[in-house]
């Protein structure tokens, strides 16, 4: 059971990235998938998730109208689409899996998710 997150890199303020959360060993199908980011010297916080239903929370308000969350369960893989980036979203970002049986559940809770991926490094420059 593993989750790999994706996609991170080096972008000028206003750019864009799109990370990808892809689940092998299991099926993403009835997990709610969350994505949070830690920035140095602070604490981890929760960006946004979507339940097994598709339904999208906002964690944090200050990514609302630019980042956007997806999920293809034919291909396991769950999206975070990142517009008009700014120097402060520079972080490392995680996603995370919870088995919700698929009820249209989410959480701003990093003990409440089950499965963790490893990390991707976004760095935005001003």
């Amino acid at each position: 059971v593993q989750l790999q997150a994706s996609g991170g890199g080096l972008v000028q303020a206003r750019g864009s990235l799109r990370l990808s959360c892809a689940a092998s060993g299991f099926t993403l199908d009835h997990y709610a998938i969350g994505w949070f980011r830690q920035a140095p010297g602070k604490e981890r916080e929760g960006v946004l998730c979507i339940s097994s239903r598709g339904g999208t929370t906002y964690f944090t308000d200050s990514v609302k109208g630019r980042f956007t969350i997806s999920r293809d369960n034919a291909k396991n893989t769950v999206y975070l689409q990142m517009n008009s980036l700014k120097p402060e979203d520079t972080a490392v970002y995680y996603c995370a899996a919870r088995w919700t049986a698929g009820w249209d559940i989410s959480r701003n809770n990093a003990r409440w998710y089950d499965y963790w991926g490893q990390g991707t490094q976004v760095t935005v420059s001003s």
